[in-house]
């Protein structure tokens, strides 16, 4: 028996079908081109057609298969309609990653601290003045659109017998962020969705699991941390790497062993976790 060509095979997910939502983004779109370059088909779902279709083309360029997909996962109806696209291409999708989310400076308080005295800015935004509107949309992004992409995408892996579903959560599920209320309650909800819908899905052969990302250097957050003028870490940013025990922010590729992990067989005994990629941010204390 050649023990290492078994072990290889646990990984081997060519011919299989992913859909990725948010794929037209640094990390989701990082994710595809990993998937692209072992024979995954990929659907790549984005609210930005022209993004997705960038990433559709470097995967397609490299020779692997990949479609592009307008998609807002907020909105239900052409979220079965890609549902549908994507069936009638390569059938129901073996795999979906529910990439797409992010945050909302409405849902952000400008200070960590309250400050009952008043703060030192007139403009700044405390608790008592984030936006109802700006809150409900972090969290909709956030947890609405993992629910309703699944629940949508989940149907045929049911039917089918078999699938893996990977999640986005975050840090601050498990560690709420300061300032930011709104994602850390999204993400805190992404978690316990995730291991509510493992238990649900048990006996289907469909697994449920989560990825709990640290801080990524992606654009969204580098006009938040970097200094635009200097290039130089703000002192958020500094904080962040000075809590991270190694010492610097994550890149995107440094995902896709996770996400290979938590698609294949060779975790085909895992389900309802939520696994933290975060540089050993979540276990440090001082």
């Amino acid at each position: 028996m050649d023990m290492k060509r078994d072990v290889l095979k646990l990984f081997d997910l060519s011919g299989k079908v992913a859909v990725i939502t948010g794929g037209g983004g640094g990390l989701c779109g990082t994710l595809a081109e990993a998937l692209g370059e072992m024979a995954v088909k990929v659907a790549i779902l984005d609210v930005n057609l022209e993004r997705a279709e960038a990433r559709s083309l470097d995967i397609v360029r490299s020779g692997g298969a990949a479609k592009a997909y307008q998609c807002d996962v907020l909105n239900a109806g052409r979220v079965r309609e890609c549902y549908r696209e994507v069936c009638d291409v390569w059938g129901p999708p073996d795999f979906l990653v529910n990439g797409a989310g992010g945050n909302d400076p409405r849902g952000t308080t400008a200070e960590e601290f309250h400050d009952p005295a008043g703060s030192s800015s007139v403009a700044a935004q405390s608790f008592f003045d984030l936006d109802t509107a700006g809150f409900r949309q972090v969290f909709d992004l956030n947890f609405m659109g993992t629910f309703l992409a699944t629940q949508v995408f989940s149907r045929g892996m049911v039917e089918k017998g078999k699938g893996s579903i990977v999640n986005f959560s975050s840090l601050s599920a498990f560690i709420p962020l300061t300032k930011v209320a709104a994602y850390s309650a999204a993400k805190a909800a992404v978690s316990n969705f995730t291991r509510w819908l493992a238990v649900h899905f048990s006996h289907t052969g469909v697994r449920v699991n989560a990825l709990a990302p640290g801080f990524f250097m992606t654009e969204q957050l580098r006009f938040l941390h970097v200094d635009r003028e200097t290039g130089e870490l703000l002192p958020r940013a500094r904080k962040v790497v000075a809590h991270t025990p190694m010492g610097r922010y994550g890149k995107p590729e440094d995902l896709i062993g996770t996400v290979i992990w938590l698609l294949s067989e060779a975790s085909s005994f895992v389900t309802g976790v939520v696994v933290p990629v975060d540089g050993g941010f979540s276990s440090y204390s001082i």
